[in-house]
């Protein structure tokens, strides 16, 4: 946008706008101000119940004491630390509280900055594994059709919705998809639909025409959330981990959404009883206080990489800010938060009261499908002949209007809200959106 441009009050577009250049934006409509619990504060002053933690990320909701004090505190006492050659006690500690909380085969963490990055940091740790084992031939990188692995080049090329493709080019090479798992027979289904465990089959297609020592890892979410929130046929993950045991692949979940609770266990790999090699986290791990991710992985893929010298570097990779102390602070916080208010496991036993309320929108104006899972949902919409993701769009602009804050992607509108909600939350959630669905065209 030109520097000199003056935008409308409600042009609200992109991060590269000049947002000083107009003091008009103070009272432009969707701005927030201030966030509580589990509520927003528009800028005209109306409590917005907050129905996407976020953006997937504020699993304890807004402003929570423990966490601003341990940040606050933290600024004051050691800001910065580099991340080479040198460290600092919380990055060990937060490293060791991660792994108490992840599945048994996680025993090692890298640190990151973004769930974006946590998948970047997965891949080049995937290829380099190979390389390290003498196996340097394995660079192919299988995603799925529908996945989203963050804004990196490599999370995009793994990826596989088409918008976030389209406009950037030639990306990686040597990189193939599977097929997304959402079936029409599934429609409706509570929990884990029934149907398409044979879609897992599809690996050993792309084994055959590329052979699997060319394969270095398949990427997945355990449950594929900024999509539309697709569940995973029952069966179908224990197939994918067989099919890359079978060939030596390895398998990696990208957990930043379904990470630290949101289906009612710490992380999605132990709801669905399945172990990767690695775990893509983020969004969570600080409550989405401040930006940090991480990659979890196993200690055959650790080891692999320490068998040099100690003045050399293992793994030529890392940011800046990984491990930053203040972010440590705030996701030792967020910890200790989950920890004492039970929130790593609080949606399994809101997770009946949820699907109840949320199915209970099949019958509204223009539902076509609706799925669940732990504290999760997804209304999909008939959407308007030539104007794709506008239904939904309207209805999300009419839903803040009347106080609640939900996600659309296309023509599915998407809830994850704090694991702190009640029930009686969730019925105003649920219900204040049964009322828009029914006024909206």
């Amino acid at each position: 946008m030109p520097l000199d441009r003056k935008p409308a009050p409600n042009d609200l577009r992109a991060f590269w706008m000049p947002y000083t250049a107009n003091r008009q934006f103070k009272s432009a409509p969707r701005m927030l101000v201030a966030s509580k619990d589990m509520h927003y504060t528009a800028a005209d002053g109306r409590q917005i119940l907050d129905g996407t933690a976020g953006l997937w990320c504020c699993n304890a909701g807004h402003c929570r004491p423990r966490i601003t004090e341990a940040v606050q505190n933290q600024v004051g006492e050691l800001d910065y630390a580099p991340a080479f050659q040198m460290g600092h006690p919380l990055a060990f500690e937060l490293a060791n509280r991660i792994v108490d909380i992840a599945p048994d085969a996680m025993e090692h963490v890298f640190y990151c900055n973004s769930g974006s990055e946590a998948v970047d940091t997965a891949l080049k740790i995937a290829l380099a594994y190979h390389r390290a084992r003498g196996d340097a031939a394995r660079t192919r990188l299988i995603g799925r059709e529908r996945g989203y692995h963050g804004v990196g080049f490599g999370g995009i090329s793994v990826g596989g919705i088409v918008n976030n493709r389209r406009h950037f080019g030639t990306l990686l090479a040597g990189v193939d998809h599977m097929p997304h798992t959402h079936l029409p027979e599934n429609v409706f289904t509570k929990g884990q639909p029934e149907h398409g465990a044979h879609l897992a089959d599809e690996l050993e297609r792309i084994v055959a025409l590329h052979g699997a020592e060319t394969i270095a890892a398949v990427i997945v979410e355990p449950m594929a959330g900024s999509t539309g929130v697709l569940m995973p046929p029952k069966g179908y993950l224990e197939k994918l981990r067989a099919i890359t045991k079978k060939h030596g692949i390895l398998l990696i979940f990208d957990e930043v959404i379904t990470g630290f609770g949101r289906l009612g266990s710490p992380f999605a790999a132990q709801h669905f009883g399945v172990t990767p090699d690695m775990i893509c986290c983020a969004k969570g791990l600080t409550n989405g206080v401040i930006p940090m991710g991480a990659v979890l992985a196993s200690a055959e893929i650790h080891d692999a990489f320490m068998q040099g010298p100690e003045h050399l570097i293992e793994l030529f990779h890392g940011y800046t800010y990984s491990g930053n102390p203040i972010s440590c602070a705030a996701a030792i916080a967020t910890l200790d938060t989950y920890a004492e208010e039970g929130l790593l496991t609080r949606a399994a036993s809101l997770e009946t009261y949820w699907q109840e309320a949320i199915h209970g929108l099949r019958d509204h104006p223009n539902v076509v499908d609706i799925r669940n899972m732990g504290l999760i949902g997804a209304v999909e919409l008939a959407p308007i002949d030539g104007q794709p993701g506008k239904r939904a769009f309207d209805i999300f602009v009419r839903a803040f209007e009347a106080g609640i804050l939900i996600r659309v992607t296309g023509d599915i509108i998407a809830m994850s809200p704090p694991l702190i909600i009640s029930e009686a939350q969730i019925d105003h959630l649920i219900g204040t959106l049964g009322e828009v669905l029914k006024t909206a065209a």
